[in-house]
């Protein structure tokens, strides 16, 4: 059973913002490590969870949002990543994003992530959305307080679970789920909730594809399920949809497709936790639906990564479930890839 919350409008929220979005925006782009923790009050980053919680509240599990867009994948506490993808990919609000999910833990920042992100979903709600990844239900930052951590977690608690883009495109953390007949499933799901083990939530969230299996089988991770291709197809036949945009497994070159192309696998924090040597890539959608992808290349430079925007091209259909998939890298100069869907 899931724990009884309360709902945002029974909670106490300031009626005037002690600290304004953009003030906080500001503050973290002037970020720095030595001055990472001394940025805000407590109390100023707990109101911005207050506001964030309406918000989410207001959304539907599920949110429809129109194209172009660019879909980014795990960011996991890497901060400094997290703004050069905004460097370079641009800022909201001329430039319309969204997450997967998985923006805490793991990392070093992972407070100045999720404080940045709802800040900028504030601000421009129209412009940057926030999807629940697996990790949203886990120990955010605990240099601050309980207090603190407690907040944090009643906002990831009503966070929307996936998105579709243009009615064609359907983008969640982990995977499909064979209880998701009909995609107005996700109207009847209570929030706020946890993640269970098993279940459209946890499939949502957990979910891999696996090109090793046929249907649905029992995830090694302990929660959700693997998915083969002939899932995939049936899932995307069965709600008409052309494309399956996730997130949550690390592979080599940022992406990695799946299943003749009917899935995509999007990882965005570069050297993953300073042991992979992974690049991170984000997806483009265009008005046309046309996908290419920036794939952003670590280089060690004084044990600090540095990105450099690149193309890239198709990888192979290889992955496995425990956590990290593989596939072929792109030739060297590639261009960037597009793909009409």
């Amino acid at each position: 059973m899931t724990e009884r919350k309360l709902a945002p409008s029974e909670m106490k929220m300031p009626e005037e913002p002690r600290v304004g979005r953009a003030a906080v925006i500001e503050k973290l782009k002037r970020w720095s490590p030595p001055y990472c923790q001394r940025l805000f009050q407590e109390d100023d980053l707990i109101e911005l969870c207050y506001r964030a919680r309406e918000a989410f509240w207001r959304d539907n599990t599920m949110l429809t949002v129109e194209a172009p867009i660019k879909v980014c994948g795990d960011i996991h506490g890497q901060y400094e990543d997290l703004l050069a993808i905004f460097d370079i990919a641009g800022w909201p609000p001329a430039t319309r994003y969204l997450f997967l999910g998985d923006y805490v833990d793991r990392g070093p920042f992972s407070l100045e992530c999720i404080s940045m992100l709802i800040a900028l979903m504030l601000a421009y709600p129209d412009k940057i959305f926030l999807l629940r990844g697996n990790h949203e239900s886990r120990p955010v930052n605990m240099q601050y307080s309980v207090r603190l951590y407690e907040t944090f977690q009643t906002v990831f608690y009503v966070m929307p679970l996936c998105a579709v883009i243009s009615n064609r495109i359907m983008c969640m953390h982990g995977g499909i789920s064979e209880d998701l007949s009909d995609l107005k499933q996700l109207e009847r799901i209570e929030r706020p909730c946890d993640i269970p083990d098993i279940g459209v939530i946890a499939d949502l969230t957990w979910a891999d594809p696996d090109d090793k299996v046929t249907g649905y089988v029992e995830s090694p991770r302990g929660a959700a399920r693997i998915f083969g291709k002939d899932a995939l197809e049936a899932f995307c036949k069965q709600h008409q949809l052309e494309l399956i945009v996730r997130a949550h497994q690390v592979v080599q070159d940022g992406f990695l497709f799946f299943g003749d192309r009917m899935l995509v696998t999007i990882f965005s924090a570069p050297f993953y936790c300073g042991q992979f040597d992974n690049s991170g890539a984000i997806m483009d959608v265009d008005r046309d639906l046309k996908i290419s992808f920036h794939v952003f290349r670590p280089e060690l430079i004084k044990k600090k990564s540095v990105f450099i925007a690149e193309g890239a091209t198709n990888t192979s259909d290889r992955a496995n479930p425990d956590g990290a998939a593989t596939g072929a890298p792109p030739p060297a100069n590639a261009s960037r890839a597009t793909t009409p869907l």
